[in-house]
């Protein structure tokens, strides 16, 4: 990350596809404000409990401990006054207003660092992200390696019984590397 010290408070992006890192990113992330003695406060989705339902994890295995919410709105309503660093994984999940939630944090002066796949399996912007990008003052696109190329991949393909899934399929399934593989632009494959 480049050097970044503005004054107040900011919103920091980091997104690509699955296995690209933007939870270990996240997780360094957070690790270095720690050392700094900095009030952290780590939020994610109740409906991703792949790896323990308070804890944030990489596929790697590294984690922190976090609070998992239902909705937006419970980030304001569970900050505690001498938070400085608010950080959600999986920001791709919550509900439209998780970018009013980071903007009106980043006015209070906070650092705000979330993490989230930018598009979803079929290739298409997820969710809130193009808002909370827009908002952002940084934003870290990161990369996979293509498992059928091995070019840089920036896509994230989930597969049915090997198959990759059909257009109609429901946009959110959680998994990993059983369903889902990192995919370049050439090789990414969405059937209508």
């Amino acid at each position: 990350m480049p050097y970044f010290q503005p004054r107040g408070g900011w919103i920091e992006i980091v997104c690509g596809s699955m296995f690209c890192g933007k939870t270990e990113e996240l997780l360094r992330r957070i690790r270095r404000a720690s050392i700094a003695r900095q009030q952290i406060q780590v939020f994610k989705p109740a409906i991703d409990f792949r790896y323990g339902v308070t804890r944030v994890a990489s596929h790697n295995g590294l984690g922190w401990e976090s609070e998992a919410i239902s909705n937006s709105a419970e980030i304001l309503e569970r900050l505690r006054p001498e938070t400085t660093v608010v950080a959600v994984d999986e920001v791709q999940f919550f509900d439209d207003g998780i970018t009013a939630v980071c903007t009106t944090l980043a006015n209070r002066g906070l650092r705000v660092i979330a993490a989230g796949l930018d598009q979803d399996f079929r290739g298409e912007p997820f969710g809130p992200m193009p808002a909370l990008i827009a908002q952002a003052e940084l934003v870290d696109k990161l990369h996979a390696i293509c498992v059928v190329c091995g070019a840089p991949a920036s896509r994230t393909q989930r597969l049915i019984d090997g198959q990759p899934a059909r257009y109609e399929e429901p946009i959110i399934v959680i998994g990993a590397a059983e369903q889902y593989e990192a995919r370049c632009r050439d090789c990414h494959k969405v059937p209508r």
